[in-house]
């Protein structure tokens, strides 16, 4: 049993080794986990989910979060034109994630992980740690990029400025927009890339 256990820890698997469909359900998987411990934490600190999701009257959050998205989105595409592509190799995770798939079904994931990601860290973990120990934590279970400094510094910026936006407007709703539309135009961007 032992040897057993031993193999099958050890074991990696490479992403073309993964078909489509358990890529989603481990992708959906995730996020359903996320948002149960997101809903659990946030409780456990006697706040409300439901109301951290309230709609805010003004504007002013999803400004916050659209401009905050477009500074991220400049940054990485600049990123991207000087960094040598194999010191932002994410294994082609996003890739194949996003390639073939149709774009309601970016627009699904993006809103999905958005929501389900901003709960759980800014509006539970930050709570409780705050923005420089969130944003740890953030670039931590973005694992894939951990092998290249780059990207995960980047991860780090991005959700600094996300807790940022977040802690400014007290509203949950710049980082969702912010996330949702980061992830939408990198989707966009993998799905309609051209190869030169």
């Amino acid at each position: 049993m032992k040897k057993k256990w031993n193999e099958f820890k050890t074991r990696q698997v490479q992403i073309d080794q993964i078909d489509d469909r358990m890529l989603l359900l481990n992708l959906y998987l995730t996020q359903a986990i996320t948002l149960v411990v997101a809903i659990f934490w946030i409780l456990f600190s006697r706040r409300n989910p439901i109301a951290l999701l309230d709609i805010p009257i003004s504007s002013t959050p999803f400004v916050w979060g659209a401009a905050f998205a477009a500074a991220a989105i400049i940054l990485d595409l600049i990123v991207s034109r000087i960094v040598p592509e194999e010191a932002t190799d994410d294994g082609g995770i996003n890739e194949r994630l996003f390639r073939e798939r149709p774009v309601w079904h970016i627009v699904a994931i993006a809103l999905i992980v958005s929501i389900c990601e901003e709960l759980l860290f800014r509006g539970a973990i930050q709570h409780t740690l705050g923005i420089y120990w969130t944003s740890i934590v953030f670039a931590a279970i973005h694992v894939r990029y951990l092998k290249h400094w780059i990207p995960t510094a980047m991860v780090f910026g991005i959700s600094y400025g996300l807790g940022y936006i977040y802690q400014y407007t007290e509203s949950l709703w710049a980082p969702i927009t912010a996330h949702f539309i980061i992830d939408l135009i990198m989707g966009l961007i993998l799905r309609y890339r051209r190869e030169v």
